[in-house]
């Protein structure tokens, strides 16, 4: 059940103007995130390289969609998603919420809604990738998903992204 203090938020469509309050959001919530996962030259490095308003240029005419949760104290959180990523997948790739509004029920509200628009976009599944290390892992766990693998990507500068691969079906 969504906290009911969220029942009046919003969830908009971020566009390139939006790009300052993703990074904002992203550069707020990793370090309390990642810093027992990652260090700081990794997190820096990470950081620059996601959220450079060139990649998330590209993430947009890829076909991410940014949305941003906000309520009447500004933004919660963030989540980026890619429909049909794999024949009838909706792809997470992102979901971000600032630490004063974790536990609140903002992930919730915005990971049901790309289920939503993934449903209306005739996905069969929602699959995502979460750092094996990462609390979120669980948080995933509750929301219906199940690991489905392993994998470890290749980002640069000699670092690696240690995930899980995670699955719902719709």
């Amino acid at each position: 059940m969504v906290n009911a203090e969220l029942v009046m938020n919003q969830i908009v469509h971020a566009t390139n103007k939006d790009f300052t309050l993703i990074r904002e959001i992203a550069y707020q919530t990793w370090p309390v995130t990642y810093s027992n996962i990652l260090s700081e030259a990794q997190l820096s490095f990470m950081l620059g390289k996601i959220y450079s308003d060139e990649t998330l240029s590209e993430n947009l005419k890829k076909g991410h969609q940014f949305l941003l949760l906000k309520d009447d104290t500004g933004c919660l959180g963030f989540a980026a998603c890619e429909h049909d990523h794999l024949q009838a997948i909706t792809k997470l790739h992102k979901l971000y919420i600032l630490p004063s509004a974790q536990g609140k029920g903002a992930g919730k509200t915005l990971i049901a809604y790309v289920e939503r628009l993934a449903l209306e976009n005739q996905s069969k599944a929602v699959s995502l990738n979460v750092n094996r290390y990462n609390t979120a892992y669980e948080f995933y766990l509750k929301n219906g998903y199940q690991k489905t693998g392993e994998i470890d990507i290749p980002i640069g500068d000699g670092y690696l992204m240690e995930d899980y691969t995670m699955e719902k079906k719709l």
